[in-house]
């Protein structure tokens, strides 16, 4: 049963029953081609709304464009071949370069009770998340996938995952459209609990960095109180995103291990995906100091633009009339993953203060 994105018959020679067989689809220029356009309006979005992260607009943008009539047609058909492409393989491109934000340095300088802090939200979140998913019948590893984006960094961490699980498209594409919309409503929310819930701008700063999705969300959030509480929320951020690593190294070694079926699968499995393998390369280079402030501000330039492209690509397989199958199920797990990753975010700043 498809629920989103391509529909039954559009892959290159698939012939339909009892009819001929279709025209093969194109190669990926198309669709890359929609993904740059995508971009590139994505990016003039967030250059009129400052507001508006740019990685928000991509998937907005991208969902949008499936629906409309011209557009929508192209993304299930010539342009699909490039924009799954944009979708997974600019997504690994984007992930490796997000290490260049890490340094290990600036992390354990937050302190061993900060680092227990958020160890405890990710894992509260991810279990969490992934028990009640599953209770709640959902299809696929769209339970993963939203446990994984909650609880690490929103629409990259669920992209990486996916990536390393093989997961369907369809299943990536609900998963990022649901973290992303609710990502989007914290950056709204959280900023007006600031002083009803006693926090001070650093502490404040804290529960943004432990309890909001992606990384431009966080900052979006937390400028609203300052620039302590910027500097605060993006270091807690930029922690959980170094847990990604090991995150996906195990999803990959338990995918390679056993097949869609259960059975287990011959050979030894790698231990990391390579990209994953790139991605602690980069953090192992940034936390050198080798690399020049110049540098590193283009390389955070470049991976905004290429993760903009991949969930253009991803959010082009959203296929809203079909999500409404399994969308109030999702909206439910949605909403009791962002009461647990808000809640247990601010008793584990309480406790740290």
């Amino acid at each position: 049963m498809a629920l989103l994105g391509e529909r039954p018959g559009r892959h290159a020679g698939v012939r339909a029953p009892g009819g001929p067989a279709e025209r093969p689809v194109s190669g990926p220029l198309p669709g890359l081609a929609l993904a740059a356009g995508g971009t590139a309006l994505a990016w003039a979005v967030h250059r009129l709304a400052p507001g508006v992260p740019m990685l928000t607009a991509a998937v907005v943008l991208g969902v949008v464009a499936a629906h409309l009539p011209g557009a929508g047609r192209f993304a299930s058909g010539p342009g699909r071949p490039g924009l799954s492409l944009a979708g997974k393989r600019l997504m690994r491109a984007g992930v490796v370069l997000l290490g260049l934000e890490l340094s290990l340095g600036d992390v354990l300088g937050l302190g061993w009770a900060t680092v227990a802090m958020v160890l405890a939200v990710v894992s509260a979140t991810f279990w969490g998340t992934l028990w009640l998913g599953r209770r709640l019948g959902l299809r696929g590893d769209q339970p993963l996938l939203v446990a994984t984006g909650y609880s690490i960094c929103g629409a990259s961490a669920i992209g990486a995952v996916g990536e390393a699980r093989r997961s369907d498209e369809r299943d990536a594409a609900a998963s990022v459209a649901l973290v992303t919309l609710c990502g989007t409503l914290a950056v709204v929310v959280l900023p007006l609990l600031h002083q009803p819930l006693g926090l001070d701008d650093a502490q404040f700063g804290r529960w943004v960095g432990a309890g909001v999705h992606d990384v431009g969300q966080v900052v979006a959030a937390a400028q609203t109180a300052g620039p302590a509480a910027l500097g605060e929320a993006v270091l807690v951020k930029l922690m959980r995103v170094l847990l990604l690593a090991p995150l996906v190294a195990a999803v990959a070694v338990s995918a390679a291990r056993r097949g869609r079926g259960g059975e287990p699968r011959a050979g030894r499995p790698p231990l990391v995906p390579l990209f994953v393998a790139g991605f602690l390369a980069a953090v192992a280079v940034r936390t050198t100091g080798a690399v020049p402030a110049g540098a590193l501000e283009a390389g955070a330039t470049v991976r905004e633009f290429v993760l903009a492209a991949a969930l253009v690509g991803l959010g082009s397989a959203v296929h809203l009339p079909s999500l409404t199958r399994t969308g109030a199920r999702l909206a439910v797990l949605g909403a009791c993953s962002w009461a647990v990753v808000a809640g247990v975010s601010y008793v584990g700043v309480v406790l740290t203060a």
